[in-house]
C-alpha cells in the first residue's frame, strides 16, 4: 500500500503521514516509544519490512523478517504508554492492532518492551495479551 505525505497517517494519529511516521520511517529517529510504535504498525500496513528490521534491537531481531501479502491492518489502538519519553531508557507501549486475511478478521493486543540507545529508540520485544 501506498500512503502520499498528506494523507492521513495509517497508525491513526490524526496526523498527515507526511507530519508522523513518514518521517520516521525515512530514518529519522522517532522521539518517544510510543511514535516508534505507531511508525512500526504503519510499516506493517505499507509492506517496509526494511524499516521493521532497522528498529528492531539487533540483540532480539530474527533473521528473516517476511511479511505476509495477504495479511491487511485496519487499525490501531494504543492502551497506554509508560515512560518511553526523549528523556527515558525504556519504555512499554500497550496496542491492539487490527487485521483481516480475505474473510477471517482478528486482533493483536500487544504490550510491547523499547529501549533507547544513543538517542534511537529500539523495538525489543513484545508480550501478546490474550484474553
Amino acid at each position: 500500500m501506498r500512503v502520499g505525505s498528506a494523507s492521513a497517517c495509517p497508525c491513526g494519529s490524526g496526523v498527515s503521514f507526511g507530519g508522523c511516521c513518514g518521517p520516521v520511517l525515512g530514518g529519522e529517529p522517532a522521539p518517544t516509544a510510543e511514535r516508534l510504535m505507531r511508525s512500526r504498525y504503519t510499516a506493517f500496513v505499507v509492506g517496509d519490512a526494511r524499516h521493521l528490521a532497522a528498529s528492531w534491537h539487533p540483540g532480539t531481531r530474527p533473521d528473516d523478517l517476511a511479511l505476509d501479502p495477504a495479511l491487511r491492518w485496519t487499525g490501531l489502538e494504543i492502551v497506554q504508554a509508560h515512560d518511553g519519553g526523549p528523556d527515558d531508557a525504556r519504555g512499554t507501549v500497550e496496542f491492539r492492532a487490527t487485521w483481516r486475511r480475505g474473510s477471517e478478521r482478528g486482533e493483536l493486543h500487544e504490550r510491547s518492551r523499547f529501549v533507547r540507545r544513543s538517542g534511537s529508540w529500539w523495538y525489543v520485544d513484545g508480550l501478546e495479551i490474550t484474553s
